[in-house]
């Protein structure tokens, strides 16, 4: 099951900008090994992070205008937005720990 949700560029306002909880982004293609590879990793920590972040993936090949505009270069690219801006980015393969790592501070402690 995916923990992950679509991003397009109809949705990517509402989705990702006007979100109340932050939102990490997969900017990836099909036709790339790194992003495939990532694929797995940004699904555990979709559901290990469910009720403190969103996660959702764009294809750029769908959206090259949201590539430009964040001015994504290499593949996969990961950007964590809060409050509508990014605030952390994260470029190629990474293992989990490194995202992990990267993505906690910027996320609320969860109430218990």
């Amino acid at each position: 099951m995916r923990n992950t949700f679509e991003i397009t560029g109809s949705n990517f306002q509402a989705e990702v900008l006007n979100s109340d909880l932050p939102v990490l982004v997969d900017f990836g293609a099909d036709w790339c090994p790194p992003c495939k590879m990532l694929e797995p990793i940004v699904d555990e920590i979709a559901a290990a992070y469910a009720g403190q972040m969103r996660v959702g993936s764009l294809n750029v090949d769908d959206y090259p205008d949201l590539q430009q505009q964040y001015g994504i270069m290499g593949l996969p690219t990961l950007i964590l937005f809060q409050g509508g801006e990014p605030v952390k980015f994260m470029v190629g393969y990474q293992p989990k720990q490194r995202l992990e790592a990267q993505i906690k501070p910027h996320l609320s402690p969860v109430a218990s």
